[in-house]
C-alpha cells in the first residue's frame, strides 16, 4: 500500500495540521524527547537536503546504511517504537518550541513547492540516489511516526 503523498498539496496541508495541533505542552506518548526536541529531530532529515551542515557517513557505515538500513527507512513499512537514532538526529539540548514548529513548517512547505520531480533521483547524504517514492517514504513515514509519538 503506498503512503501518502508529502508532495501533494493536500496531504502537506494535512501534516501541517497535524504539527499545528502541538503545543509546547503536548507530551510523549512514548520515548523520551519533549516536543520541541521531536520538531528539531524531524527537521534534521530536510536539514540534510537543503543545508550544508550535515556531513555524508564516512564509506563504510554509507555501504551498511544503503545496503542493510535503506529499505526499512524509505519502504512503505512503519518505523518502530524507540528505534535507535542515528547520531545526527540525537537531540539533547532544550530547543525553543515555535522556533523548531515554524522550522518544520517551512521544511515541508519548500518540500512541497519543489516537488516530487526534483528529488527524482537527487542523492541522499546516507543512501544514495533515491526515487521520488522513497523520498516521500522517508519524508512521510519520518513526520507521521513522530506526531504519532505525540498523540497526534
Amino acid at each position: 500500500m503506498a503512503l501518502p503523498n508529502i508532495f501533494s498539496a493536500e496531504e502537506t496541508t494535512n501534516v501541517i495540521e497535524r504539527v499545528n495541533k502541538l503545543t509546547n505542552l503536548t507530551q510523549p506518548v512514548w520515548g523520551k524527547m519533549n516536543v520541541a526536541q521531536m520538531l528539531a529531530h524531524v527537521c534534521v532529515s530536510y536539514e540534510m537536503v537543503y543545508e550544508n551542515k550535515h556531513k555524508a557517513p564516512p564509506a563504510v557505515m554509507k555501504f551498511i546504511l544503503k545496503y542493510f538500513l535503506k529499505k526499512s527507512i524509505v519502504g512503505e513499512g512503519p518505523y518502530k517504537k524507540n528505534s535507535q537514532t542515528a547520531p545526527a538526529f540525537l537531540i539533547t539540548d532544550e530547543r525553543d518550541f515555535n522556533y523548531e514548529k515554524q522550522r518544520l513548517i517551512s521544511y515541508l512547505q519548500k518540500t512541497q513547492e519543489l516537488g516530487e520531480t526534483y528529488f527524482d533521483g537527487k542523492e541522499s547524504l546516507s543512501f544514495g540516489k533515491l526515487n521520488k517514492t522513497e523520498w516521500n517514504n522517508l519524508f512521510w513515514k519520518h513526520i507521521d511516526h513522530h506526531l504519532k509519538q505525540f498523540g497526534k
